[in-house]
């Protein structure tokens, strides 16, 4: 699987039509070096030295009549393979004419074994020549690819001829013609051999390629070259380029016939076609076709290196966006390797990867290939690939065949498989199906072993690309968004379209919502909600986000009800279905995030609906349940939500997803929000003191995932901005009254059955807390503990304890969001008691957290004074962060280690001042060597020396901890001696002078003793 059979010089001058007599003649000339079973170590290395002529020759003869040969080629598969020897007769080539032309100090005429010379060789275990003789006739390994730019094809020769020169410097340095140079001789001999052989032979190797060029177009397709600014602004359609780059060299293909003939007729057909389904467009609109409307993307493409890569984005910022698709695939349809292994082409849900497929297949039409395109989602999953591609043949065509028979009817074209659709086989049947892209590759290598060479491109959504297995060689193409150019054609050609019916939808109006325009399918639904509503501009104002996406998905959601109804419903009963429509679609957005995947599947989203509504209630729903299950599942008919299936076992498994993310989180916010609102509901009349609050359903909807997100929190503020303020007011109490009563106390569900995810209780009840703190702080803006916790004794510690169950309940990058969707600021409430401020944050970049206060930890007044005091678990505040061992504990932990071992006690130890924060020793000592004490004022760098002072009776003297502490402290000093107040310099002196009668008495080796005599080695001299 994904190789091939070396193509060897003598078989590459076969292909080429040189005679076999010559080549039979060439082969006895230099020794048996066409063919290494007929020559030894001594032969075959000597026989190309002294044959070089003749192999210069016959190669060059063989490229020179590349044009003729190709002629005579009925078969694109043969035209490949003539191109592949011509490549490998000039890699030969270009060696063997430098080499020729090398200036050397000895003519390589006089290269020649002595008897001597002979019998070592034979007895060597490694023979150079052979090695040499090995590599340069097996030049086939080297060949030009399409997605590598054209200096890695030069690396790879440099790199190549490289190898070769050094085994023929290491197999001449061997000879008696070596050993008569002298010294000055055997320089100038490894000068020509070394560099300059290499370069020259890259140059005339640069020079054949070209000529081949001129015979052979594909030659220019399989080199990347840089395109000129025109070329890179222009927006070409219908990929008809592919037609246009190589028509010129299927004219002498033999045509198809049969059953082949027909697909492509029903190929070809396709680009009359509308680029969607007219019914799905409002009255009057006319959709244009294929050939018309379709705009070749942009794209990325690179080959994989083992199994990861083409499902990050990061991976992809790496390789440069291309603009030349249709030759891009030119050269790859031509080149050997697509043969081996498929063309994985990825893109985003709506990015346009089915279109490719249906209008490449019409271009290759036309162009000397079968293209077979195999809807994935419409065939059986569990057959074999060679049934699956009869069963689409069959759908296309009407006609029952068999893979060969077709293969046989394909005259001189060469069978491209188009296998749309990889992803829906591994989301609706799992691990099945992860080994796909390695079977096609088997099946390529199968048919190419019995002389039926095959093609393969395979599309999935990139995001599930990290769950297959990736066969050697093959290359993945990403499709990139449309960029402003390409919209600003796709609306022109619209526009166009449309002219007599609608006014014109302009870049200015749509360039609001590039996110979603940037995405084919996307830019379509806004056209067509635009020719609906006209609502893309209302007033000259271009509509919010949270505004389009209300209206984009009630106008479709409206249009599905009139299709149904035939319009003949009241407009409030029309409105209350709409609502149930979206209501529906909402509880699939729930299905996706709570699952935290992009997709569900339709037996999943039936589980949630019975579970949520009870299976009565579903069942009897022609709203909720009726749809779902049934082959035409009418979510799929929404332009938002896309549907993925196969069919296994007969059954067709289907799943769903959004074409764009943000769908699915405005729809998620839409109903969070329309759930919570309902809670201000009415309590009974006859109820007295508080009644519950029927919280059930948003207790099972939220307690699976926060709505923290970045965007979705956007949609959080805008949806609960509509809400009147005084509602609002209302609500936020609701939610505390939630927060801090009932739910505190939840030991039941009214919805047990609905289990998105296998989570515990605790994070379920962490992540519904997390959400209501994060509405009620959407509501108000801003809050405060003892508001949200107005029972408490210690509102602020429970705030902590809180954050500490929230926490547990998400994943780092859900707290993460979480996290930074808010500040705290810590203050005195007027009782004097500490007090903790929460506020919602904007799209402002994020800043450092307010200083903390040692008073405000401790319970202590604000600016009290008095004496320094001192927590003496530091060592258990350390051990403590350890055993949490989260990634972002043990990164603070990991820095803080050489704090916590060098200053211990320090850390918790505390200095007061008046009016002012307590601060820990530790800080005060941190400050001073980290920071540009150059900006701290005189004042407050002399308050910073006082702290640590007062901190420093606190700290056992025979410690460690003493012992650096005071290194520091001192050295420090003397860098800022001359900024500092004499008191604060004597003060400090002082102390040391107390200390230094200690380290005398104690043993010289002490910490503290080999400090004080670095820093007073005047006190320690011995008289």
């Amino acid at each position: 699987m994904g190789s091939r059979s070396v193509l060897s010089f003598a078989d590459a001058l076969a292909l080429l039509g040189v005679d076999s007599a010559r080549i039979a003649a060439l082969d006895r000339a230099v020794g048996g070096a066409l063919n290494l079973a007929t020559g030894g170590a001594s032969g075959t290395l000597l026989g190309m030295v002294s044959g070089r002529g003749r192999i210069i020759g016959a190669g060059r003869d063989a490229v020179h009549g590349v044009a003729d040969r190709l002629g005579r080629a009925g078969r694109r598969a043969e035209r490949t393979e003539v191109l592949r020897a011509a490549h490998t007769v000039i890699v030969v080539v270009a060696w063997c004419e430098a080499l020729d032309e090398a200036r050397l100090p000895f003519s390589l005429d006089d290269v020649e074994l002595t008897r001597g010379e002979q019998l070592r060789l034979v007895g060597a275990q490694e023979v150079a020549g052979d090695d040499l003789v090995r590599e340069l006739l097996s030049a086939d390994v080297l060949f030009p690819a399409p997605h590598h730019p054209p200096e890695a094809l030069a690396v790879e020769l440099r790199s190549f001829y490289t190898t070769v020169s050094e085994r023929f410097r290491r197999f001449l340095t061997g000879l008696r013609v070596w050993e008569r140079l002298r010294d000055q001789g055997q320089f100038e001999a490894l000068t020509a051999l070394d560099s300059t052989l290499v370069e020259d032979a890259v140059e005339r190797y640069s020079a054949l390629y070209a000529q081949l060029a001129l015979a052979a177009p594909e030659f220019n397709f399989w080199v990347t070259q840089n395109e000129h600014q025109a070329t890179r602004a222009e927006v070409r359609r219908a990929l008809d380029g592919v037609r246009t780059l190589l028509s010129a060299t299927a004219a002498y293909l033999a045509p198809p016939v049969d059953v082949a003939a027909a697909l492509n007729r029903a190929h070809t057909a396709t680009l009359g076609r509308p680029v969607l389904d007219a019914t799905t467009a409002p009255e009057g609109i006319r959709v244009p076709s294929l050939r018309e409307m379709y705009l070749d993307p942009d794209f990325r493409v690179a080959e994989p290196q083992g199994q990861s890569g083409p499902a990050d984005e990061s991976w992809w910022q790496r390789f440069e966006v291309r603009h030349d698709l249709t030759r891009y695939l030119a050269g790859a349809l031509t080149a050997p390797s697509l043969a081996l292994a498929p063309l994985l082409v990825l893109g985003q849900p709506g990015a346009g990867k089915s279109v490719l497929t249906r209008v490449l297949a019409a271009r290759l039409s036309e162009a000397g290939f079968l293209p077979v395109r195999v809807p994935l989602r419409d065939v059986r999953a569990e057959d074999e690939l060679q049934d699956q591609i009869e069963q689409a043949v069959r759908s296309t065509t009407g006609e029952r065949t068999t893979w060969p028979e077709l293969v046989r009817s394909a005259g001189g074209s060469t069978p491209v498989l188009l296998l749309d659709g990889f992803d829906e086989l591994l989301q609706t049947t799992g691990v099945h199906h992860t080994d796909f892209l390695v079977r096609v590759a088997r099946f390529q290598q199968r048919e190419a072993d019995q002389g039926r060479p095959v093609l393969a491109v395979v599309t999935s959504r990139t995001t599930v690309a990290d769950r297959a297995r990736y066969p050697e060689g093959l290359v993945a193409l990403r499709l990139e968004p449309f960029r402003p150019a390409q919209i600003q054609r796709w609306l022109s050609l619209w526009n166009d379209a449309n002219a007599h019916i609608l006014a014109p939808l302009t870049w200015d109006a749509v360039a609001q919502h590039a996110e979603l325009a940037s995405q084919p399918l996307l830019l379509t639904m806004l056209a067509l909600y635009d020719a609906t509503e006209g609502g893309l501009n209302r007033d000259g104002a271009p509509l919010a986000v949270t505004e389009l996406y209300e209206e984009l998905l009630s106008s479709f959601a409206r249009r599905e009800v009139g299709k149904s109804t035939r319009d003949a419903v009241p407009d409030p009963e029309t409105e209350e279905r709409v609502e149930r429509e979206l209501t529906r679609l909402s509880l699939v957005a729930f299905a996706l995030l709570n699952r935290r995947r992009q997709w569900v599947s339709a037996a999943e989203l039936d589980e949630d609906l019975t579970a949520l509504l009870g299976r009565h209630a579903a069942a009897a729903s022609a709203d909720f349940r009726a749809p779902l299950g049934a082959a035409e599942i009418a979510l799929g008919r929404f332009f938002f939500v896309q549907r993925s299936q196969s069919v296994r076992g007969g059954q067709v498994l289907s799943t769903y997803e959004f074409l764009h993310a943000t769908f699915g989180e405005y729809l998620a916010v839409r109903l969070a929000v329309r759930l919570l609102t309902d809670l201000l509901a009415r309590r009974p009349g006859l109820s007295l003191g508080e009644s519950r609050i029927d919280d059930d359903l948003a207790y099972a909807l939220l307690s699976y995932a926060p709505l923290a997100s970045r965007q979705m929190l956007r949609f959080l503020r805008e949806l609960a901005g509509r809400i009147p303020e005084p509602e609002r007011d209302r609500l936020a109490r609701q939610l505390i009254k939630v927060l801090r009563g009932q739910h505190r106390t939840r030991t039941a569900e009214e919805h047990p059955a609905y289990r998105p995810s296998d989570l515990r209780t605790s994070a379920r009840h962490g992540l519904y807390e997390s959400n209501l703190v994060l509405m009620i702080l959407v509501l108000r803006g801003r809050t405060t503990a003892a508001e949200l916790f107005p029972d408490a004794q210690a509102a602020v510690h429970l705030w902590g304890r809180h954050c500490l169950l929230w926490r547990s309940a998400m994943d780092e990058e859900q707290w993460t969001d979480f996290a930074l969707s808010f500040t705290t600021r810590h203050f005195w409430g007027e009782d004097g008691t500490r007090a903790l401020e929460i506020t919602l944050r904007g799209d402002q970049l994020l800043e450092h957290p307010q200083p903390l206060d040692g008073n405000w930890l401790f319970g202590s007044r604000e600016g009290a004074g008095g004496q320094p005091w001192q927590r003496t678990y530091w060592d258990e505040m350390w051990h403590k962060v350890s055993v949490a061992a989260t990634t972002t504990d043990s990164i603070v932990r990991h820095t803080m280690d050489p704090v916590f071992a060098n200053l211990g006690v320090a850390v918790t130890t505390f200095t007061p001042r008046p009016g002012e924060h307590a601060t820990s020793v530790a800080h005060s000592l941190l400050r001073l060597v980290l920071e540009d004490v150059t900006a701290i004022p005189d004042e407050e760098l002399s308050d910073l020396y006082t702290r640590v002072h007062r901190g420093l009776g606190f700290v056992p003297v025979n410690t460690p901890h003493m012992a650096r502490l005071l290194d520091v402290l001192l050295t420090v000093r003397e860098r800022d001696r001359t900024r500092l107040p004499a008191e604060t310099i004597e003060g400090l002196d002082a102390y040391t002078e107390l200390l230094i009668p200690v380290a005398h008495d104690a043993d010289q080796g002490t910490p503290l003793t080999r400090v004080l005599r670095r820093h007073y080695p005047g006190r320690f001299d011995t008289p």
